[in-house]
């Protein structure tokens, strides 16, 4: 086989090259692997169109120092700052919901909250908080919802 040939072909090293690395990157996952398997797709584009061999092997480190500094940053970012999970009632602290019994310091009253009905005491003792009320969950301790009355703009009041 003769130097010629072999020129020929070499982007089908580079094919090779980028497949090789992909693999490698699904045992990996550090998503390095990923950035250099797309600087040799580069080498393989550089190839297939006839550059010399040195300005494949520019072409396919520029790529890959590229995808390093500015695709994998962004990537790692953006995996790693999935959704927030929030299990249970704490995805209920933070939603508003009506009160349908008087809430007062000294007695619990009834709120419709997610569609369902809870027992809930005002936040602040002090509050009392009437039938119809719009409220802001703040904590949830066992069974009851700790609330605080929404405020609310009347048509006699001006801002």
């Amino acid at each position: 086989m003769d130097w010629d040939s072999m020129r020929d072909h070499l982007w089908a090293g580079w094919l090779g090259l980028s497949i090789l690395l992909g693999a490698a990157e699904l045992v990996s996952l550090d998503l390095v692997l990923a950035m250099l398997a797309v600087g040799a797709l580069a080498g393989m584009v550089s190839a297939a169109l006839g550059a010399a061999v040195v300005l494949q092997v520019l072409i396919a480190a520029g790529a890959s120092v590229a995808m390093l500094a500015f695709v994998r940053p962004s990537l790692i970012a953006k995996l790693h700052s999935g959704p927030e999970l929030r299990l249970g009632h704490g995805k209920l602290v933070g939603q508003q919901g009506t009160v349908t019994v008087r809430i007062t310091g000294l007695q619990t009253g009834q709120i419709k909250l997610a569609g369902e009905i809870w027992t809930a005491a005002p936040y602040d003792e002090h509050d009392t908080i009437e039938p119809g009320a719009v409220v802001e969950v703040f904590e949830i301790r066992g069974a009851t919802a700790y609330v605080h009355p929404m405020p609310t703009l009347d048509s006699g009041e001006s801002l």
